[in-house]
């Protein structure tokens, strides 16, 4: 091997565990990121779908007689 070669390694080997400690602290970045945007993306997944099946659920209606009340009302309206 040539001199530059040499040095070159010896510079490599002693900043090795510098090189390595950059490396593990990015991919652990990039794990997180990945995970939050897997995260982010089920969570948006889980708010439409529930959102879709709220909009979907039929709507209750409930009736009722109001015969007794009309009367009644126009039993008061009548007197005046």
């Amino acid at each position: 091997m040539s001199q530059a070669k040499v040095d070159r390694y010896k510079q490599e080997k002693a900043n090795r565990k510098k090189t390595m400690a950059r490396e593990r602290r990015l991919h652990a970045l990039a794990v997180v990121c990945g995970w939050l945007v897997a995260i982010a993306i089920a969570g948006w997944a889980g708010v439409s779908a529930y959102h879709i099946y709220e909009n979907n659920k039929p709507v209750e209606t409930i009736y009722a007689d109001l015969g007794a009340i009309n009367d009644y009302m126009d039993s008061l309206n009548g007197e005046e």
